[in-house]
């Protein structure tokens, strides 16, 4: 198992994995996942890795389970999964100029598992809506 600094949440049983750096907002775009288009926390900061039959799984580590910090509030404690399989991996930018217009598809190596990439600047009003497109395969591939 690994651990990494990330957010985990799951919308319709597949996984959203947010990686960036601290303070780059993957807990602020957790949250409006949630509480805007029904995403369930798995992890929040926090995320074990593990690979079962060439899955990508995530889950909490247990001091942590169904918590989310909210900056400038405080520690909020929501309905949680356990595990959520892993099927988007969503890096956080600093400015919505590092994305192209429109991007071939990237899939990211994790733990030996393949899955589809995305790049978003979490702070752009459409960025759920962006993420929900895409884990929901509504997006038509250009490359």
């Amino acid at each position: 198992m690994t651990n990494i600094h990330a957010t985990l949440v799951s919308f319709q049983n597949k996984g959203i994995l947010l990686r960036g750096k601290s303070g780059s907002g993957k807990s602020d775009l957790a949250l409006r996942l949630i509480t805007m288009h029904g995403a369930t926390l798995v992890a929040d900061d926090r995320v074990d890795l593990c690979v079962q039959n060439n899955t990508l799984l995530g889950s909490a580590p247990q001091e942590i389970a169904g918590k989310i910090e909210i900056r400038g509030v405080g520690i909020a404690k929501l309905p949680f999964l356990t595990q959520s399989e892993i099927c988007l991996c969503v890096d956080l930018v600093d400015s919505i100029h590092d994305i192209e217009r429109l991007p071939c598809p990237e899939k990211v190596d994790l733990q030996g598992v393949i899955i589809d990439r995305l790049l978003i600047y979490p702070f752009e009003s459409s960025a759920t809506c962006k993420i929900i497109a895409k884990i929901s395969g509504i997006i038509s591939e250009l490359c």
